[in-house]
């Protein structure tokens, strides 16, 4: 197959997701829409599963790395309305699409990977926007110090093993995650809530 055919299929691909996964589910932005246009999925996975690149279901690519839904992305997108003035902080889910999505639409983007950011291994300074490339059940106190007052964070979120897409926003030094919409999002297992003993 020619790389003109190639780019075509893709392209083709690429509309067909946009058609038939965004718009059927209200994702209607047209920054959303044309950032998941220009970006090829099928660079963001091992070639032999770059036919699996527009499925509506999440892809594993490794040991705790994925490439989620493009329904995750499209609506995450959405709900963050990143900003040309924006900083962003993506905590990654193993393949760098988010950050390449969301690049053009801020004038700044740092990565950190999950296991970093559950860690409180972070890049130097602040945030006005946090976006999370998956589900987690706990959002760690450095992570929320990274945002900066009136900052706004998106993830998905883990409640009674069920998977949501969240949002939130720092105000007065206080950040909590607040569900939007239950929503099917590969977990982000280094972000697991520590148990605790119990006693019976």
């Amino acid at each position: 197959m020619s790389n003109t055919t190639m780019t075509r299929d893709s392209s083709s691909a690429r509309r067909a997701m946009i058609d038939s996964q965004l718009r059927t589910s209200g994702v209607n932005e047209e920054y959303v829409l044309a950032r998941m246009m220009a970006v090829p999925r099928e660079d963001f996975v091992p070639q032999d599963k770059a036919s699996l690149a527009y499925i509506d279901r999440s892809i594993a690519i490794g040991p705790g790395a994925f490439l989620a839904a493009p329904l995750f992305y499209g609506k995450a997108l959405a709900e963050a309305s990143p900003r040309r003035d924006d900083r962003v902080l993506v905590v990654e889910g193993g393949t760098g699409y988010l950050a390449e999505l969301i690049g053009p639409l801020v004038s700044q983007v740092a990565t950190v990977s999950a296991e970093d950011a559950a860690n409180g291994k972070l890049p130097e300074g602040t945030f006005s926007l946090i976006v999370v490339d998956g589900a987690i059940e706990d959002l760690p106190e450095p992570l929320a110090a990274a945002l900066e007052e009136d900052g706004r964070i998106v993830s998905g979120l883990v409640l009674r093993k069920v998977t949501r897409l969240a949002s939130g926003r720092k105000i007065a030094g206080t950040l909590s995650l607040q569900p939007v919409e239950d929503l099917g999002i590969p977990v982000l297992r280094a972000f697991e809530k520590t148990q605790g003993w119990t006693f019976s």
